[in-house]
């Protein structure tokens, strides 16, 4: 009972990124009724179908995809570096004091003396502007935004491969638990006393508690209503046991891992990034800039602005300005502190990576000692399950002709059932350390778990 417990702990353990049903999946409380009796919508599901629902409708999954939204869009459009900032304006202003005229004393033969207005005392001017800056660092910085949006892919397709690889392991959990339940019920069936039939009953009402709540669980792990019925589709037959090349696998860990591709995908980023702010800080930039500043020359109030004769330039003109922010150059100042804080933290993730690539090379060759030790158990199981055949063949036997009894058939049924309870285990112990290696390895799910998808 222990164990069974421990299992239910376990399963419950696996984070359930699960959404509320969608409130159309069938529920105990929604099944029609057919001649008097409730006809059962349990919904079919195969490993294979479990994966795809819970990709589909896992919420933790769809928020990073949402957080990696404005990667992909930066990723996709990189040249938008080099489309001009655009800035449009127009102003309707009021000077405080109007413009005063001032007279020029000439003589009447020069045709004097000439007086000029003070101008208008509204004023209305427009005003455009254009301005591209140029620098090596542009360059890279495109890099940067490609680097940053492949990481993001690499970021979902590991969340997905996560997703799968624990949905799968619990579709494993969830079968082992019913056969462990079925176990208790037939040892319930076969006690032969009273009190020892009183006191299994608690412990069934227990273990069919949880493995209620594990279904519920699981069930909203795939975006269905907690109460939805499911019914789970048995693995055909025993786990294949397969011959691993060790040397092999952790070398293909160490490069195909997702945890160990993100990390390189980072790094190529961060590597990108901390070249753009080199360029930047260390090299001139030229910048490209034009501006028109058209103002009205009538009275914005009185006047037609549709004019054309009526509009003149100030100071618009283009411009072609080169220059060199000589900051990043002299050390101690926060520029140049900048550039070595970006490469510590290049060093740091370089650190980093290595020290998950040993990480995951040891990860590797424990599982495969797992696999190792698993495979062994279960042999020595099956040969307990050919003892326990025997020992049932030779009671009901010895039961046809007399020599025991009944119960004691029974019991020796119980045991050839516990011995393949055990074998069931190790079955679902082996397949669920090949997710963990397929996972690690980055191949296909079923690449080495074969049939038993």
């Amino acid at each position: 009972m222990k164990k069974l417990l421990a299992v239910c702990l376990l399963f419950l353990s696996i984070p359930c990124f699960a959404q509320q049903g969608t409130g159309n999946q069938p529920t105990a409380a929604s099944q029609p009724i057919v001649d008097g009796m409730p006809k059962s919508l349990a919904i079919p599901i195969t490993p294979d179908k479990a994966v795809e629902m819970a990709v589909e409708n896992n919420l933790s999954l769809q928020q990073i995809i949402l957080t990696n939204e404005a990667k992909r869009r930066a990723g996709q459009t990189p040249w938008n570096v080099f489309i001009p900032t655009l800035e449009v304006s127009g102003t309707l202003g009021r000077l405080n004091k109007a413009p005063e005229g001032f007279t020029i004393p000439l003589p009447p033969m020069l045709g004097g003396p000439i007086t000029t207005s003070g101008g208008y005392q509204w004023r209305l001017m427009g005003s455009l502007q254009l301005s591209l800056t140029l620098n090596i660092g542009t360059f890279t910085g495109m890099k940067q935004t490609i680097e940053e949006y492949n990481a993001g892919k690499i970021t979902i397709e590991k969340a997905k491969l996560q997703l799968e690889r624990d949905v799968r392991k619990a579709y494993y959990q969830l079968l082992l638990v019913k056969e462990q339940v079925a176990l208790l019920q037939g040892s319930y069936e076969n006690a032969n006393r009273q009190v020892a039939r009183e006191n299994l009953k608690p412990q069934i009402d227990e273990a069919e508690n949880g493995y209620r709540m594990l279904m519920a669980s699981f069930a909203m792990f795939l975006g269905l209503s907690y109460d939805a019925e499911f019914e789970l589709a048995p693995l055909p037959g025993n786990a294949e046991f397969i011959a691993l090349e060790a040397q092999d696998l952790i070398s293909r860990a160490a490069s195909n891992k997702p945890e160990i591709e993100e990390l390189r995908r980072n790094l190529a980023a961060l590597k990108a990034q901390r070249t753009a702010v080199f360029y930047n800080l260390k090299t001139p930039s030229l910048i490209l800039a034009y501006n028109m500043d058209p103002t009205f020359m009538g009275d914005p109030m009185k006047d037609n602005w549709f004019k054309t004769d009526s509009w003149q330039q100030s100071s618009g003109m283009f411009r072609i300005t080169l220059a060199w922010r000589i900051n990043g150059l002299i050390p101690f100042t926060r520029e140049y502190q900048q550039y070595q804080a970006m490469n510590d933290a290049v060093k740091a993730m370089e650190k980093g990576m290595s020290q998950a690539v040993q990480g995951t090379e040891m990860e590797v060759y424990n599982i495969i000692m797992q696999l190792e030790k698993t495979r062994t158990t279960a042999e020595a199981q099956r040969m307990t399950v050919n003892l326990a055949e025997r020992t049932l063949r030779l009671s009901e036997t010895a039961y046809r002709n007399g020599l025991k009894t009944y119960l004691e058939v029974q019991n020796d049924e119980l045991a050839l059932r516990q011995a393949r309870l055990g074998t069931l285990q190790q079955n679902y112990n082996y397949l669920m350390s090949l997710l963990d290696l397929e996972y690690a390895i980055g191949v296909p799910f079923g690449t080495l778990s074969g049939s038993n998808k």
